[in-house]
């Protein structure tokens, strides 16, 4: 099967109250069914009604979330009480929603990394795993998308990204803009915001798509996700380094599926190569011919075959 589910509402949705944040939620599929976990990349990505669609709405029970600060959640854009352990307790209180005692737990790009810090902490409670375009915050990992590296195959875009950092502060990006996206001008915010966000979308597929380049440079949208993602990545995810590949082994036992898309930009193949040696038993799929984008065709394959399985 390559093609998406046909569209489909949440039978259920509600709000989880969580450190003054307000935190959406939505269950779909069949409430009987394979329970699953969603959880969407950024951070700050929010998420979407196609992205349902990946999930066989007779087989799975899923709940999707929007992550602190982001989509439906409030306080918009909020950093306050905004990390990675904050978002993996959510996720054991949302289990809890669903009434299940294990469940699926299926994340890509950022999403990948919280699948992998939450799997981590509570083993006992997935009973598998599906990860997209493996992205684990490793310092190299950072300085190859938003410093240094990726700009060699996108000059072009890259000159937009750079735009709003005078000259004399371009040695650290990631901290030039955070001093932009979190000081108190509003149009610098916004200005920084739409060419972090921009900078993503337009490189994440293999060939360029429109309608990923026109959400990224929405201000709405831009905002969140870009001052999300850069507190995340200044922190560096809140990680020890390496933390997520040096404690792969509190994964045996846990069936999953790796897929990553040979000529991914963002999330380059280097880290889906790394957590595959460090978690061997997991099915490892090269995509030949995709980039990072969970919605192109070879990785939608890729992704949808595994939840058939």
């Amino acid at each position: 099967m390559t093609e998406l589910f046909p569209p489909i509402e949440p039978y259920e949705t509600g709000f989880l109250a969580a450190d003054g944040h307000s935190i959406y939620w939505e269950k779909i599929g069949n409430p009987n069914g394979i329970p699953a976990v969603f959880l969407h990349g950024g951070p700050g990505g929010g998420c979407t009604p196609e992205q349902r669609r990946l999930f066989d709405p007779a087989r799975y029970n899923v709940l999707l979330f929007d992550q602190r600060g982001c989509g439906r959640s409030t306080p918009f854009a909020s950093l306050d009480h905004n990390t990675t352990w904050h978002l993996v307790a959510d996720i054991e209180r949302l289990r809890d929603i669903l009434g299940a005692e294990k469940w699926l737990v299926f994340g890509g790009s950022w999403g990948s990394t919280l699948a992998l810090a939450y799997a981590q902490t509570h083993p006992e409670r997935v009973s598998r795993l599906i990860l997209r375009g493996i992205f684990t915050l490793r310092r190299a990992e950072l300085l190859w998308f938003y410093q240094d590296g990726a700009s060699w195959l996108f000059p072009d875009k890259w000159e937009s990204y750079l735009a709003p950092i005078p000259p004399e502060e371009r040695h650290d990006l990631i901290a030039a803009y955070h001093r932009r996206l979190t000081g108190p001008d509003r149009a610098a915010q916004i200005e920084a915001a739409r060419a972090w966000s921009t900078w993503e979308h337009e490189t994440i597929t293999l060939l360029h798509n429109e309608q990923y380049a026109a959400q990224g440079s929405e201000a709405n949208y831009a905002l969140a996700f870009a001052r999300i993602e850069n507190h995340y990545f200044v922190h560096e995810g809140f990680f020890k380094e390496g933390q997520l590949i040096a404690n792969a082994g509190r994964l045996a036992g846990i069936p999953g599926t790796i897929v990553q898309g040979r000529y991914d930009v963002c999330t380059p193949a280097r880290t889906a190569w790394d957590l595959h040696r460090a978690w061997p038993e997991a099915e490892f799929i090269m995509v030949p011919d995709a980039g990072h984008a969970w919605s192109e065709p070879g990785i939608r394959a890729a992704l949808l075959a595994a939840l058939a399985a």
